[in-house]
């Protein structure tokens, strides 16, 4: 790949790359959107967020709420498991949005996007999803962090978005100076809901907690393995583990 571009937005500087076939934003030294004209999976938190989606008791959902959206990378993956899904997205940084757009084919996932701090627009909130994801992170000069820490007015305001049956899932970043967050998001998870899983991959450096009154097991994700036609793809995807905390 060859870099194309830096762009710094009012949130985050990043660097654009580019091959023949796939696109890459770059954040702090790290990969934080990918798109691929014939791929979707990567081994990282993408492959988590969208498998996340898929454990509730239910069935697939019909609706879900993504804070944080970035390049979209997720939603991609959704869309293509889920193509009669309702995919909503809040960001903050509009100018990310408008650089997926052109460079990685945003506008196709058919995605509701609303641009707008997350935090107050869900404390006004009133809609449902069957599946509520939180994956905002803010780049720093040297690593990623939460730009607000989980307390129960949060956590009150996300299971408001819950549809009967719902399920809440987290993205968190692991590794040396995550600890304290990781160990936290899992407490307040732990406490305020029956089940609570966890779902990670060999190469990956993200957990994904996922909760609700019921949460399926990795056996929820078998039946999806043969939608993805790369081989590559059906690896990572056959990677994903699934445990219960």
């Amino acid at each position: 790949m060859r870099r194309t571009g830096v762009v710094h937005t009012r949130y985050q500087s990043l660097e654009i790359w580019k091959s023949n076939l796939a696109t890459e934003f770059r954040v702090a030294g790290a990969l934080h959107a990918w798109h691929h004209r014939q791929r979707y999976l990567t081994g990282l938190a993408w492959d988590l967020i969208a498998a996340a989606a898929l454990l509730r008791e239910a069935g697939p959902p019909r609706s879900v709420l993504m804070l944080g959206l970035a390049g979209g990378t997720a939603y991609r993956v959704l869309r293509h498991l889920l193509p009669d899904c309702k995919l909503t997205a809040i960001d903050i940084d509009t100018e990310i949005v408008a650089l997926a757009r052109e460079h990685m084919a945003l506008d196709a996932l058919d995605i509701e996007i609303i641009t707008t701090d997350a935090y107050p627009w869900l404390a006004r909130n009133r809609r449902k999803f069957d599946v509520v994801f939180d994956d905002i992170y803010l780049a720093g000069k040297t690593d990623v962090f939460r730009p607000q820490a989980w307390n129960p007015e949060l956590l009150v305001h996300l299971r408001r978005a819950m549809a009967p049956g719902g399920l809440l899932a987290v993205n968190l970043v692991t590794g040396a100076g995550h600890r304290t967050m990781q160990s936290l998001t899992r407490k307040i998870l732990s406490e305020a809901f029956p089940v609570v899983r966890s779902l990670t991959t060999e190469a990956g450096m993200n957990e994904v907690l996922v909760a609700g009154e019921a949460v399926m097991t990795r056996r929820q994700l078998d039946p999806y393995d043969e939608v993805f036609k790369d081989w590559r793809d059906r690896m990572y995807w056959d990677r994903v583990a699934v445990r219960r905390i």
